[in-house]
């Protein structure tokens, strides 16, 4: 697990896939989004302004996610867990509130 501050190269990709609408979010996503009383345009919101705070590998697969911290439109503090799938989507992992 490696720990990284405002990567601004690497945050480039998923912000132009929330602007370009190329995202897509998991069942378990949009469960904890329920949970937390948050809206895709609060996820949209914490990958727009927010930061990289943390990268992990997956040990089998070898994909990269990435832990983006941000406010919500609510100016709640969130962190949304996303990867870029092989089609060059962004693939919406899990969400929570970071209290």
């Amino acid at each position: 697990m490696a720990t990284f501050k405002g990567l601004p190269q690497i945050l480039k990709r998923p912000r132009d896939c929330i602007r370009e609408r190329r995202y897509v979010a998991t069942l378990h996503a949009e469960e904890e989004m329920n949970n937390d009383e948050l809206s895709i345009f609060d996820v949209e919101r914490v990958i727009l302004t927010g930061e990289i705070v943390e990268c992990q590998k997956d040990k089998e697969t070898g994909e990269w996610k990435y832990l983006v911290r941000g406010l919500t439109l609510e100016e709640m503090d969130a962190v949304v867990v996303t990867k870029l799938g092989p089609t060059g989507k962004m693939v919406i992992l899990t969400v929570f509130v970071d209290e």
